[in-house]
């Protein structure tokens, strides 16, 4: 029997062409850390609040917009960075918000607006259901 003679493999096919990536804001756009309530509400947040500049004793106004924390820094505030530089999420703001002790949230901070939003888990499986939903070409 005759050996067979080696065959070129054939040529690769052409890697798809992806898009640029996304410009990034001048403003810096926003940080995403992923943090967990304590039993006393409070949550730690050392990369946002350093890129911020947030420093411990920096008193903050804490409010319940839309579903989710807002904080700011405000002179007049009632609240501030912990010691361990950490956020407070009040009681009342827990509940409004549906936060639960030890579940995740998500902290998004806007370096051009000097704040932090704190999501609840449950808003951020909401949203990326709706997304996946319509990535997958289904209905939500």
């Amino acid at each position: 029997m005759p050996t067979p003679r080696p065959v070129a493999p054939p040529e690769p096919a052409p890697l798809p062409v992806l898009p640029p990536p996304a410009a990034r804001r001048p403003d810096g756009g926003v940080l995403f850390d992923v943090a967990h309530a304590d039993a006393a509400g409070r949550i730690t947040a050392r990369p946002l609040l350093r890129a911020l500049g947030w420093t411990p004793g920096l008193t903050l106004h804490v409010d319940v917009v839309n579903g989710a924390v807002l904080i700011i820094p405000a002179p007049d505030g009632t609240h501030g960075v912990g010691t361990r530089e950490e956020l407070p999420l009040p009681a009342a703001a827990r509940r409004l918000c549906g936060i639960v002790t030890g579940e995740p949230v998500l902290l998004a901070a806007l370096p051009g607006q000097n704040r932090i939003v704190v999501h609840p888990s449950h808003t951020i499986a909401a949203v990326l259901a709706d997304l996946h939903a319509r990535i997958l070409g289904e209905s939500p």
